[in-house]
């Protein structure tokens, strides 16, 4: 499958409002309408399902206006003291693990945390459930799995989430996913059963896997920048500046699946033909020289201009954005504070990064929590 990348942040934006981009493939996209697109695509995950992130024109905005009637401010600002407490937890687990042991920071911290904020707000239980659903969102991610586990990974997913609106429907709770249930439309409409299932499983997946990048790719950026660690440490930079600029040079996103033109859209050069579909390069839109110079690359929390779309633009910037940047608020400073003498266990350049053209992060972040810090990079 072809698909057009796009890297420049000034057109992605345009293309991002503009009425001739679709996110639906039922109605844009004749390879999926035709059945040029097997269920064993790896990808079929992104595509074949009903919510926000495939809807166009007004069943879009229908849908965000439902979502964003129990996805709410209030709500993720009344989650502080709880995400407060969650980080003291798991700080307090990486502390019994003794300074000089090498510990994954990936899987017990930056993964841990957003799993257990995204699914408390939407009522998902710990236990068998919890870990079945975080299973088959991680290989919907991976985009290197084969096409049956990526199939089998998407057919679980989807049943899952009708499991738990049943249940939400029997046991009404205070969480999302209840709300969503009974949430009503200015018309009185509701989101229909297959729109609910779907707009469950995508705040799942949106929910946590963006901040787990962010905090990866934050925690990783501090320990190999140590010169910027001390500017937030002597109050000389804030760690506002250090997710911004995080969310710029590391995107949690590099690609995001995809769009589609409604007709033929002309460029200065190119034509982008209707039905084609478009990939939104966001690790290359973010480090773009037009915006950013000629040290775009460069992580520099000092940097005036920290402009990004990792959080998408317009009216696709993403609802769960101030929950992310509240959960790196809480867990940057609490960690670093804990542990003033973290330091990778291992070369930095034996970070592996993950196996997906989607996400953008390490495989695995391997640290000591004390002990003299050792020269990173």
């Amino acid at each position: 499958m072809v698909a057009w990348a796009i890297t420049d942040p000034a057109l992605l934006k345009r293309l991002l409002t503009d009425a001739r981009v679709s996110k639906d493939p039922r109605l844009h996209w004749p390879k999926f309408m035709g059945g040029e697109i097997p269920p064993t695509w790896p990808l079929i995950g992104w595509v074949a399902v009903e919510n926000m992130f495939t809807a166009y024109g007004a069943d879009h905005s229908r849908l965000r206006r439902l979502v964003a009637k129990a996805f709410t401010t209030r709500r993720t600002a009344a989650m502080r003291p709880r995400i407060e407490q969650l980080v003291s937890g798991l700080l307090d687990d990486l502390a019994a693990a003794g300074p000089d042991t090498a510990v994954d920071l990936k899987a017990t911290y930056c993964h841990t945390l957003p799993i257990a904020v995204i699914c408390e707000l939407l009522g998902i239980p710990e236990g068998e459930m919890r870990e079945r659903e975080l299973g088959y969102v991680d290989t919907m991610f991976r985009t290197t799995a084969a096409p049956e586990e990526a199939v089998a990974a998407f057919q679980g997913h989807e049943a899952l989430l009708r499991e738990l609106v049943a249940i939400k429907r029997d046991n009404s709770g205070d969480d999302i996913t209840s709300d969503l249930i009974s949430v009503r439309d200015e018309d009185g409409s509701r989101l229909n059963e297959q729109e609910l299932a779907d707009t469950v499983g995508l705040l799942i997946a949106a929910g946590f896997e963006t901040t787990v990048q962010l905090l990866d790719n934050a925690v990783h950026a501090m320990l190999t920048h140590p010169d910027q660690l001390a500017l937030v440490r002597s109050s000389k930079a804030t760690w506002d500046d250090v997710i911004e600029e995080t969310l710029r040079a590391q995107s949690p996103v590099v690609n995001v699946p995809l769009r589609y033109a409604v007709e033929d859209i002309e460029l200065a050069d190119v034509t982008i033909k209707q039905g084609d579909a478009i990939l939104l390069s966001l690790t290359a839109v973010n480090r773009h020289p037009d915006v950013h110079g000629e040290d775009a690359d460069q992580f520099d929390i000092t940097r005036a201009v920290k402009e990004h779309l990792a959080f998408g633009h317009g009216v696709h910037y993403c609802l769960g954005a101030p929950l992310g940047r509240l959960e790196a608020q809480i867990a940057l400073p609490a960690l670093f504070e804990r542990f003033p003498d973290l330091r990778l266990a291992v070369p930095q350049e034996d970070l592996l990064p993950l196996p997906t053209l989607i996400s953008n992060g390490h495989q695995a972040l391997p640290v000591h929590l004390g002990g003299k810090a050792e020269p990173t990079g």
